[in-house]
């Protein structure tokens, strides 16, 4: 992001004050707390965690306080701090298999084993505003639990709301077993993905550096060209095989013991989504992958990853390019939010010179024009 600006010192501090005050507020209530922000409101702190790509959540919170509710400019904030951090060593892949899930859910399959974990949704409810929250706080005694069904009189294939201890067996795995799935396999010898924030960008991207821009992309745009490829303008039919979102463990291998080593637990969501594949000449009809994996509980992200992530495996299986989300070069070079933020911002920065020149070409073709006309 252009952040640079020459001259009016003074009037630059003075905004800079302006800005505190704006953000502090109303000083007769209390002031929101980075604690309150990282409890109360974890959607958005799970969000700039993911478009910061830094798992921390107080850090999210502080970042969200300072740029006053602005998810970008907190997302650029938390990045700006990740570059400061010294990269000690690489934790092992993380086994989303072995998520302690809090809520699971299949779209494809009513019945599917370990059942439907529902836990904390708004999607089965009416989008109403709650006027009750216009009201006084809760009492500081007040403790409200998670209720312990998702919903009364729930089916018993509908589990308990409650995160679940362990890890039922995927869908995606159960549709593998028939040959219905594509099966994932690692790439010969299983090399190491590159790494996008030390390599840049460089196409055609292989398929783990477009995940790597996808799960730190903007949010609002991954979602608009996901519905895109439900309009029509690419060539599948999206079903979500498995949403899950709960803790997973993350380990090192210490290298003076030579074992892994937990570290501690993050929140992940995780998507498959299922498209249909007519086959190839070398492949059968079958259902192929879309995948999507974001820090925090960021379902409509981690969804629309998905659409878009099977939508740029056109070439790989063969199908036409005819869509702005197959186009490789389109989405992953604009889907940094921080980028397309500092350059769309920066117009709001001095370009006193560049128009100067602009104004004077223009008036000459003008005096051309003139001239031509007499």
């Amino acid at each position: 992001m252009y952040v640079a600006v020459k001259g009016g010192e003074r009037a630059i501090d003075a905004a800079d004050q302006w800005v505190r005050s704006r953000r502090r507020g109303n000083r007769t209530l209390a002031e929101l707390s980075v604690a309150q922000i990282q409890e109360q409101l974890h959607l958005s702190v799970a969000r700039v965690m993911a478009e910061g790509a830094l798992y921390d959540p107080q850090l999210a919170a502080l970042a969200i306080k300072q740029a006053a509710g602005d998810l970008v400019e907190a997302a650029f904030l938390l990045r700006a701090y990740r570059t400061t951090l010294p990269r000690l060593t690489d934790s092992l892949p993380v086994d989303t298999g072995r998520m302690r899930i809090e809520r699971r859910i299949s779209a494809t399959f009513k019945e599917v084993p370990g059942g439907q974990i529902l836990g904390p949704t708004t999607d089965y409810g009416q989008r109403l505003l709650d006027f009750s929250l216009l009201g006084e706080e809760e009492s500081p005694d007040a403790n409200p639990e998670a209720p312990q069904d998702a919903q009364p009189g729930a089916r018993s294939s509908v589990k308990r709301s409650t995160v679940a201890t362990s890890a039922p067996l995927r869908v995606t795995e159960l549709m593998g077993r028939d040959g219905l799935l594509e099966s994932e396999q690692a790439a010969p010898g299983d090399p190491q993905p590159a790494d996008l924030t030390r390599e840049p960008l460089r196409f055609p991207a292989a398929r783990p550096l477009r995940l790597q821009a996808l799960a730190r992309g903007d949010e609002g745009y991954l979602l608009g060209l996901g519905y895109s490829t439900q309009r029509g303008y690419a060539h599948t039919h999206p079903f979500v095989g498995e949403l899950r979102v709960g803790q997973v463990e993350v380990s090192v291998i210490a290298p003076e013991l030579g074992f892994p080593v937990v570290l501690g637990e993050i929140e992940l969501t995780e998507c498959q989504m299922i498209n249909q594949f007519a086959g190839s000449d070398e492949a059968p009809p079958m259902f192929t992958r879309g995948y999507g994996l974001v820090f925090g509980q960021g379902e409509r992200k981690s969804i629309a990853m998905a659409l878009v992530d099977r939508a740029l495996r056109a070439v790989e299986l063969g199908e036409p390019e005819t869509a702005p989300a197959q186009d490789q070069e389109f989405v992953l070079s604009h889907c940094d939010n921080l980028e397309a933020s500092g350059f769309v911002q920066h117009l709001k920065l001095p370009h006193h010179v560049d128009f100067q020149s602009e104004l004077e070409l223009l008036r000459r073709l003008r005096a051309d024009h003139g001239t031509r006309e007499s």
